[in-house]
């Protein structure tokens, strides 16, 4: 079944309510407050299901100055307005503020009814007709139906419904595939079940005994039951008037502009990238740093107003801003808000969310201002390249990126399969980290230059580790993103890796002739040590007069695999493993085993501190097999000849 949300507006007693009990018979004047004055309070609700079995959520909103906060909250979630206007009094203030409330929340579509149309004739009912139309021209509503009714003898309302069913075939049905949203408008106690929030679904689905999170504040609860217009559901879809049964919060833990939604979706901030309408009918201009009410779905906070690169915003003109708020909100890129100020307060602007995770912008530099008005006219592919470019090589990860983009489901990946030569994907073991393509192959050079760099500072030194590397770059970096930077590299042949070193593919140790001599002389010791090699440092002990030469002839040798370390302080020359390794196998093909003992002959009485590790080295490389304290031959060269 299709669902649709109707919210009313309109000036204060022009008879809403009236009329949503005539069409529903479904008072919505809830409070005893609302009986008493005869005016509405706080938002009421009906279902109206027409003829063509499209069932729509009535949101009543009240007309009352004092209660347009409330009105901004009913409207949030609405699909069309019907804009009411009492026949005997026609346009009045909070019709036209009601009317640009819509506008400024993106509302598109709607219709007029004038009511009350038993109490003035014909004549009279065609010049507030034609006030009304004049009203509307250059609105939304203009040119919209226009219907004349009254509540009390019932006499238009037939025409009423055709026209509003006819009018609900055009409204898009709402997508299931985003997030689930509920922004709460109301929130108590049902004894026996706990704590129920009301709001309007405006995107996603949610099942009963599906979890949720609570926003800003951070608090889960799974779901218990679901009722839409006293009715139990199983499930809630977007552009349903939703009731969720909370199981595991209490009643004090939500409020009034809080928001339900899917968990890990939504991060909080006081701070909001904003493209701002300033009304025409405001009373003055707005001023840098201006202290308004700020209205973002049923939230209602105060904050400020930046302006960037000017003092003040004419009536009428359009700029990107920056809000700041006193406390933290939740919203999504798109999302409407409603700024108010003055006193008495009046509606002085709004507009749609740019960022809805901003940063404390600096009003007098120029790119601020370059880089909001490039996400007021950027769509999701240019924001989604401008917050990775500015993450640089640090990049995001995929479900903060989604955040800000605002994008989700099937659209999230179509999106990034259309951006697939300009974003990188890093897979991780919880989530992705993407950063753009640029900012990659920026970082890349940066990790060639620390290489060149090093290069030439030590020129006879193999090359850096790769922890060695990484703390010479950018700390913004995250592990996974330098070594995709250091596999593209190696993969594309600049980067060569030596062990555990990483140079340069155009790097050579070149030695000069001094450097050359001692490194033959270093090997020497090793060499001429046989079985019962040096410490290192007891080697290079003879070469005081030039210490750092001899070090770095040492580790060019151990780079080039001349000297093999195999273990701590011990390194053995690579004829001297290979001989080793000859002596064992020749040994093992004539006697089937050996003992420590038996290769300690082979080697000439060698200690046990020399012996143990080379028995291991032979194990590694899959020479000999421990079995208990004898080796034997691998499988694999018992069958070859001595």
């Amino acid at each position: 079944m299709k669902r649709v949300v109707l919210g009313t507006a309109g000036h204060v007693d022009h008879g809403k309510t009236t009329l949503v009990k005539a069409l529903t018979g479904v008072d919505t004047d809830r409070l005893k407050e609302e009986k008493e004055r005869g005016i509405t309070i706080e938002l009421g609700f009906a279902r109206l299901d027409l003829p063509s079995g499209v069932r729509v959520g009535i949101v009543d909103v009240p007309g009352h100055e004092r209660f347009v906060r409330t009105m901004v909250a009913g409207a949030a979630g609405i699909d069309l307005v019907a804009l009411v206007v009492a026949a005997d009094e026609g346009v009045r203030p909070q019709t036209r503020e009601h009317l640009e409330i819509c506008e400024l929340l993106g509302v598109k579509r709607g219709l007029v009814i004038l009511t009350k149309k038993d109490l003035v004739d014909q004549e009279w009912l065609d010049l507030v007709t034609e006030e009304v139309r004049e009203f509307l021209r250059g609105t939304f509503l203009e040119g919209a139906p226009l219907v004349a009714v009254s509540a009390v003898t019932g006499e238009g309302l037939p025409e009423l419904i055709r026209v509003l069913d006819q009018l609900v075939q055009k409204v898009p049905d709402r997508s299931l595939a985003g997030p689930f949203r509920l922004p709460v408008d109301r929130v108590f106690t049902v004894k026996g079940f706990g704590t129920v929030v009301t709001g309007t679904t405006i995107s996603g689905r949610l099942r009963v005994g599906e979890e949720v999170e609570i926003y800003p504040r951070g608090i889960r609860a799974r779901v218990r039951r679901i009722q839409s217009h006293g009715e139990e559901r199983e499930e809630a879809l977007a552009g349903m008037r939703t009731a969720l049964n909370l199981q595991g919060v209490e009643r004090e833990e939500v409020s009034r502009g809080d928001v339900v939604a899917t968990p890990g979706l939504l991060r909080p901030s006081t701070i909001l990238d904003l493209e701002l309408q300033y009304l025409s009918s405001a009373p003055r201009p707005l001023r840098n740093l201006e202290k308004v009410h700020f209205h973002l779905g049923t939230a209602e906070l105060l904050g400020e107003v930046v302006l960037f690169g000017r003092d003040r915003l004419e009536p009428g003109e359009r700029d990107v801003v920056q809000v700041r708020l006193s406390q933290p909100v939740v919203c999504l890129r798109g999302d409407r808000a409603v700024i108010r100020g003055g006193s008495p307060l009046v509606t002085l602007g709004g507009g749609r969310v740019l960022n809805p995770l901003a940063r404390r912008r600096k009003r007098t530099k120029p790119w601020e201002r370059e880089e909001l008005e490039l996400l007021a006219r950027g769509g999701d592919r240019e924001v989604l390249l401008y917050h990775l470019e500015k993450a640089r090589e640090g990049g995001l990860k995929a479900s903060l990126l989604q955040f800000k983009v605002s994008v989700f489901g099937r659209a999230w990946e179509d999106l990034l399969q259309s951006l697939s030569s300009q974003v990188v994907r890093i897979p991780g073991e919880e989530e992705e980290i993407l950063l753009s393509r640029r900012a990659l192959e920026a970082f890349k050079e940066e990790i060639l230059r620390a290489l060149e760099g090093f290069h030439q500072k030590f020129p006879l030194k193999p090359g850096l580790t790769k922890e060695e590397l990484r703390a010479r770059v950018s700390d913004r970096a995250p592990l996974r993103v330098f070594e995709a930077a250091v596999s593209e590299l190696l993969s594309g042949g600049q980067l060569v890796a030596e062990r555990e070193f990483l140079r340069l593919s155009s790097h050579r140790v070149v030695l000069p002739e001094e450097a050359e001599a001692l490194k033959r002389e270093i090997e020497k010791i090793f060499l001429s040590a046989g079985f019962s090699p040096p410490d290192p440092d007891e080697a290079l002990s003879r070469f005081r007069d030039r210490p750092q030469l001899a070090l770095d002839m040492f580790r060019v040798l151990v780079q080039e695999g001349v000297l093999v370390r195999l273990s701590e302080k011990l390194y053995f020359h690579r004829h001297i493993l290979e001989k080793a390794r000859s002596l064992a196998e020749d040994y093992l093909r004539r006697h089937g085993e050996m003992g420590v003992g038996d290769f300690r002959k082979l080697t000439g009485g060698a200690s046990r501190k020399y012996l143990i590790p080379l028995l291991e080295y032979l194990d590694r490389t899959k020479v000999t097999l421990r079995v208990g304290d004898k080796r034997i031959l691998r499988r694999g060269l018992r069958g070859q000849s001595p």
